[in-house]
């Protein structure tokens, strides 16, 4: 990708996520089928975030997230960082109705250039963004520079069904039915057929466990396809010093 293209990429994406940030969370529960909570609840379980532990939460969007590291953590400085400041105003009003205020830190910032110092958190995890950002490759090399020696990088993310019958059914509801509902309950039909049009160009899981050995360079990397590789876990440890 061009930077020209990546440019591109970037503005309309934020415009994107600045439009349908006060649907975002009734629309991820369309997005998943229902399941992104679920999802959430085994990355976390496989995770197995200590108490104390730090985090850094990359495009996080309205901060469910951020929030599940934060509860996780008990005590831990969890920042959550995103380019969408309509995203990080709703996920303000979560973290202060939890009183979770002096553990969660909210910035608004560039995922392809986090704006902390090498080797800062145990965690850093990217929830459903990846393959929104203009290169995923760069970010998740980011979000490897700013985790600790041994710690881990933790996307999950939409992927695409390995059984031929239900990616067919996949792709039918993703290209012609979500979009229908995005216009239906969000009033925004371009922007959600915007959404099924990334995943496309995306790698699969097991092309994606590949580029984050061999490009970004992690040490191992854990993968775990999920309700039938409609989504997918990939956790990535950064080589001990």
């Amino acid at each position: 990708m061009s930077h020209q293209q990546a440019g591109n990429k970037a503005k309309f994406v934020h415009g994107v996520f600045e439009s349908i940030a006060k649907d975002y969370d009734r629309m991820n529960t369309l997005l998943s089928f229902g399941r992104h909570k679920a999802w959430r609840r085994f990355t976390m379980k496989k995770m197995n975030v200590q108490p104390g532990d730090t985090a850094l939460d990359v495009c996080c969007g309205t901060c469910d997230w951020t929030i599940s590291l934060a509860q996780a953590s008990h005590s831990g400085k969890i920042v959550g960082l995103d380019f969408s400041q309509n995203m990080l105003s709703i996920g303000e009003q979560k973290r202060d109705q939890l009183h979770l205020t002096e553990q969660i830190e909210l910035i608004q910032g560039n995922a392809m250039q986090l704006p902390f110092p090498d080797n800062s958190f145990d965690h850093a995890t990217i929830g459903f963004a990846l393959r929104n950002v203009p290169d995923f490759v760069q970010v998740l090399t980011e979000m490897k520079r700013v985790v600790k020696p041994g710690g881990q990088v933790v996307s999950l993310e939409l992927s695409k069904p390995t059984w031929p019958p239900f990616r067919a059914i996949y792709y039918l509801y993703f290209q012609r039915i979500l979009p229908q509902l995005g216009k239906l309950f969000a009033n925004r039909y371009e922007q959600y057929r915007w959404l099924p049009e990334s995943l496309i160009s995306f790698p699969d899981y097991k092309e994606l466990e590949h580029i984050m050995k061999e490009r970004v360079g992690f040490d191992q990397v854990e993968v775990y396809p999920l309700t039938g590789g409609i989504t997918a876990l990939h956790i990535g440890r950064k080589p001990k010093e």
